[in-house]
């Protein structure tokens, strides 16, 4: 089990951090203040870059639980976007095009058509999936991927990479995926489907080697149901019984959490 050394951040005490492994953990006390400090990190982390070389290659999870973050991070300034390339890390197989529910559509309202991006490289599954996957792995590819923004599911999972399909040594960058049951009601409990049955068995996700190969990781990660995932990401194994957990293992990951998603908050 890891031991997480703590400390109060004494200019911001609603800010606790400790380590869990490699990785560095926040945790705030409401989730606004949690996404404002998250998007203040990814800024800072994306001036940097860009002041040391000429474009930069992101990734981000689309999700309610993101919302904040990319609130904040949207209104940030002083970030060239027309020097940032951005990508998604999942998408659903089925819907129609102009489904509500597509992941590319929810980063389209909450990000890609809000600022002046470089390049936006949306995952489409149709009209061949794997044929689609095989062509995004190649867009990756293409260059290093600086930064991923990303959550964590309530069984663990990272992009859609559920306990029964998450691979830490995935041969693939990006594949078609079966989601499993605890995957597919999150969707329901997070009002982005009306019901289960609503929601596509099938989906493309990069895979946990793709992710973890990312320059830096930052994970947000709010609300009482994640409390369970995160605990396991925390302290359990680094097994694929909680994909997060092998977070833990990354040089440049920092996770943000708030009281209700904290396993440790009192």
């Amino acid at each position: 089990m890891w031991r997480l050394s703590v400390t109060l951040n004494a200019s911001n005490p609603s800010n606790i951090a400790r380590k869990a492994g490699l990785m560095s953990v926040q945790s705030f006390a409401t989730r606004s203040l949690m996404g404002d400090a998250a998007a203040r990190d990814i800024a800072d982390a994306l001036r940097d870059a860009l002041s040391r070389q000429r474009e930069v290659r992101m990734i981000f999870a689309a999700a309610p639980s993101q919302a904040q973050m990319l609130a904040a991070l949207c209104s940030a300034p002083g970030i060239d976007w027309t020097r940032v390339t951005v990508f998604h890390m999942d998408e659903y197989i089925g819907l129609p095009a102009d489904a509500p529910e597509r992941f590319a559509r929810w980063l389209d309202d909450n990000l890609f058509d809000r600022l002046p991006f470089a390049r936006v490289h949306r995952l489409v599954p149709a009209p061949d999936p794997a044929a689609a996957a095989e062509a995004y792995a190649q867009l990756l590819a293409a260059a290093p991927i600086d930064f991923v923004c990303l959550g964590i599911g309530v069984n663990g999972h990272i992009a859609f990479n559920d306990p029964p399909v998450a691979d830490f040594a995935d041969p693939l960058d990006v594949k078609v995926v079966t989601l499993d049951d605890q995957c597919r009601q999150q969707q329901v409990d997070d009002n982005c489907f009306a019901r289960f049955d609503d929601v596509p068995e099938k989906a493309i996700t990069l895979t946990v080697p793709r992710l973890m190969r990312a320059g830096k990781l930052f994970c947000v990660v709010p609300g009482q149901l994640k409390r369970d995932a995160v605990r396991a990401a925390l302290y359990g194994p680094i097994s694929t019984e909680c994909p997060a957990s092998i977070l833990r293992e990354h040089p440049n990951c920092r996770l943000y959490l708030d009281t209700e998603s904290d396993p440790d908050a009192q």
